[in-house]
């Protein structure tokens, strides 16, 4: 590559010429045309992982994705299911002497929360302003997508070999990631993976995921007494639950916000600045609420701990009463810092809910979660040349950045597959609103990802 005034220009691998570059390019453009119809399709179904109603959904929304596959030619496609969702695995061979991509995504989704709240229903697609809305455009059905509309610019015949992996639980924790590796080894054996679960660094510039968060999550009970009784009659003198639940919470974080559990991790973060700006514009943070924590913005969001109360159950207002709650019980989640370990980190979370409550209260643990974070280095020469791709696909180079959000799956690939290299990228941007309300995803830099990924493709086949 040559550099001149900040622009990156690619150098076409010998026998390979821009006419034929830009032939790909018009492929990539009318196979992404002819695959929106499919890709609303994809949105409309409502593959919410997490909701056990919602199982006859993903049913459907695997076998349709394997629909697309088979429909190119693909000689050898499944949908499996090992304890847990239908996951599609497919795999079109390599010609002789070429390297093998796996591609990932996954085809669940995350729950609409308020319906009320949506300015469009949630699984009814709509295009506003060049953004697609809905459930799961950005995280993770584009990406999804993306790989299809790539496999039919080359007509069913890339130039490398490529296996896809489309997950249909990465919303609901990956519970039977290791049986599906195990059991379909060969399936997913790869010297690249392309992890397509991230995002972009802004709208219009590529990034590459190189440090994740991991998660625990307990189920914390807190009960003061055998049953409800007058609050008029006993209150100030025994403990109602509810209270001291809320005190055992506030005892999660220090008076600056930094979270109080001991032994969990922090590690150092890249040098990049995160405008307090972008941040508020993300977050929707309110006028007057302050930031929490301490540390650069870049720290506190993906290398250091954090602490989040998820759900609390308990008497709602509307059925209250002047009781004296015996019981309540909350979800609470920790995020864990790039080389923490789960299982330990887990056990700090849940030792500290059982030494911390107020006036002896009983305390016990539920159920419990743990997902390891991830560090996967850009680095090998399958990475260099997929850099070239995103920058020549985007038109600028990618960034190298860490989330604060989890892919548990990434510390399980690098593990089973520990020679091959490894790229996290995506769709989503900062405006995407992942796992909220009205998400999204710009569809400029949809067709620019694909155009990125079907030029890795080119590049390595070259």
């Amino acid at each position: 590559m040559f550099a001149s005034e900040g622009d990156t220009i690619w150098i076409p691998a010998q026998g390979t010429t821009i006419a034929r570059m830009t032939d790909l390019a018009s492929r990539v453009e009318a196979a992404l045309d002819a695959t929106y119809l499919d890709y609303l399709k994809f949105i409309s179904i409502p593959s919410i992982s997490s909701q056990p109603e919602h199982d006859p959904d993903l049913v459907v929304s695997a076998e349709t994705y394997a629909g697309w596959l088979r429909e190119l030619g693909c000689p050898n496609v499944k949908v499996v299911r090992e304890g847990g969702a239908p996951a599609v695995l497919a795999h079109f061979p390599a010609p002789e002497g070429k390297p093998t991509i796996c591609l990932y995504a996954h085809h669940d989704v995350q729950p609409t929360g308020d319906l009320s709240l949506w300015t469009t229903p949630p699984f009814e697609p709509q295009e506003r302003g060049g953004r697609l809305y809905g459930r799961g455009p950005a995280d993770d059905k584009g990406c999804a997508m993306s790989h299809i509309a790539m496999l039919r610019a080359f007509n069913g015949k890339p130039p490398v070999g490529v296996k896809l992996f489309i997950e249909g639980e990465e919303e609901y924790g990956s519970t039977s990631l290791g049986a599906v590796i195990e059991r379909h080894r060969d399936m997913l054996e790869a010297d690249l993976f392309i992890i397509a679960d991230g995002g972009t660094w802004e709208v219009g510039v590529p990034a590459v995921t190189t440090t994740l968060r991991g998660v625990v999550s307990a189920v914390v009970t807190v009960e003061t007494l055998k049953t409800g009784v007058h609050s008029g009659e006993f209150g100030g003198v025994v403990p109602d639950a509810l209270t001291t639940l809320c005190r055992l919470l506030a005892t999660l974080h220090d008076e600056k916000g930094d979270v109080a559990i001991e032994g969990l991790l922090k590690t150092p973060a890249p040098d990049l600045d995160y405008p307090e700006e972008r941040l508020v514009s993300e977050t929707g943070k309110l006028d007057g609420v302050e930031f929490i924590g301490s540390g650069t913005f870049v720290e506190r969001m993906w290398t250091r701990p954090t602490a989040s109360v998820l759900a609390i159950d308990t008497t709602s207002v509307a059925n209250a009463s002047n009781t004296l709650i015996p019981k309540a019980t909350a979800k609470v989640s920790v995020r864990i810092a790039p080389g923490e370990n789960a299982p330990h980190a887990l056990q700090c979370l849940i030792d500290h809910l059982l030494t911390h409550a107020s006036w002896g209260a009983k305390v016990s643990i539920g159920e419990t979660d743990a997902g390891q974070p991830g560090i996967a280095p850009f680095e090998g020469p399958l990475c260099q040349v997929y850099a070239e791709a995103l920058t020549e696909g985007f038109g600028v180079a990618p960034v190298e950045s860490g989330t604060g959000g989890s892919i548990p799956m990434i510390a399980e690939f690098m593990e089973a597959f520990p020679n091959a290299e490894i790229a996290c990228t995506g769709v989503a941007d900062p405006d995407a609103h992942m796992h909220g309300i009205d998400e999204s995803v710009e569809l400029a830099d949809w067709r620019k990802y694909t155009l990125a990924n079907a030029l890795f493709l080119e590049k390595l086949g070259a």
